[in-house]
């Protein structure tokens, strides 16, 4: 096999699995979803986690 055929391959794979998940999966509902700006709100994890005190 020829170096640019397995990269056609490698894309072509890659853009049926985009296609897949995109047709699949349900739509993202934006109003449910936190905002940006509360990324790292300060809130204390929960569960386990080596790096909690």
């Amino acid at each position: 096999m020829s170096k640019n055929l397995r990269v056609g391959i490698f894309w072509m794979i890659l853009v049926c699995f985009f296609v897949w998940d995109w047709t699949q999966s349900q739509p993202v509902n934006l109003r449910l979803e936190a905002p940006i700006i509360a990324v790292g709100s300060g809130q204390a994890p929960s569960g386990g986690h080596c790096a909690t005190f």
